[in-house]
């Protein structure tokens, strides 16, 4: 009897499950909070603001930082986005087709440029294009050449991207649309692939991000003052005043575009799950 109402005492001692969850909860958060208030109180706030927060070196680079590296930047991405984008969908349809030549060539494309870092491939497209070709010249300059190189790279992403869409759609569309008349091809453009695009919108849009901060490769081309993306401009700037200030507001710059951008994301995939539901 002594025994029974010890086991009963210990099992009213024991945590519930959902106790022992708020408790390690409680233990995460001491232990962040603490690790906080050691990074506030060991670091040197003054020396960080005259290295990265000078005002009048931030005020000097307005509005060129804007009207000028921002500018270069968006440009260079949305060219860049809108290659990789033609690009990725004739590489997932060959990924996609019946004969093996095509499928085989869109495999090895996939697994190069996937492989290789976009720092080698703008290497590639501003030196060895050049010299290979010598009497070529990529339209539209440097912006012609950071489009190619960007969606070069991006092609990779976006055409497995791309085809994981495809293969999403359910077969029966393609059987409804051919039982109607449509010919193969005019049901993969009228039918099949609107319905990918909604599925992959979410991926697409985070692979413009990425885009958005592989443009600072750009400096590898060899560009002028007129050309100059963010992190070129930003770099440039530091160097000038000998101060960290340019690289921050450049960050900053970045910031306006990825936030909201990968704000977007997340809507989109909530969207997208809402609609599965």
């Amino acid at each position: 009897m002594a025994d029974t109402k010890v086991q009963v005492q210990a099992k009213k001692k024991r945590l519930t499950r959902g106790q022992k969850s708020r408790l390690s909860r409680g233990a995460q958060y001491v232990v962040f909070v603490a690790a906080v208030t050691c990074f506030a109180v060991a670091a040197d706030w003054g020396r960080l603001k005259n290295q990265f927060a000078q005002q009048d070196i931030a005020k000097e680079m307005f509005p060129e930082v804007i009207t000028l590296a921002l500018k270069n930047t968006v440009l260079y991405t949305v060219s860049g986005f809108a290659v990789g984008l033609a690009l990725g969908m004739l590489i997932a349809l060959m990924r996609l087709s019946s004969v093996g030549p095509y499928r085989w060539l869109a495999g090895i494309y996939i697994e190069i440029f996937r492989g290789l870092p976009a720092l080698l491939i703008f290497i590639f497209i501003g030196v060895a294009v050049p010299l290979a070709f010598p009497g070529i010249t990529i339209p539209g300059g440097t912006y012609g050449k950071v489009a190619l190189a960007l969606g070069l790279v991006a092609a990779a992403y976006m055409a497995e991207t791309i085809r994981a869409g495809i293969q999403a759609v359910p077969r029966g569309q393609m059987e409804a649309a051919r039982s109607l008349g449509f010919s193969s091809a005019r049901a993969m453009i009228s039918i099949v692939i609107p319905q990918a695009f909604r599925i992959i919108l979410p991926p697409l849009t985070n692979e413009l991000v990425l885009l958005f901060k592989d443009s600072s490769l750009v400096l590898f081309l060899g560009v002028t003052l007129a050309e100059r993306e963010l992190s070129k401009f930003g770099r440039d700037f530091a160097s000038q005043t000998a101060n960290s200030t340019p690289i921050l507001v450049a960050g900053l710059c970045y910031l306006l575009i990825t936030i909201p951008l990968g704000f977007i994301v997340r809507r989109m995939e909530a969207t997208a799950q809402e609609a599965v539901r």
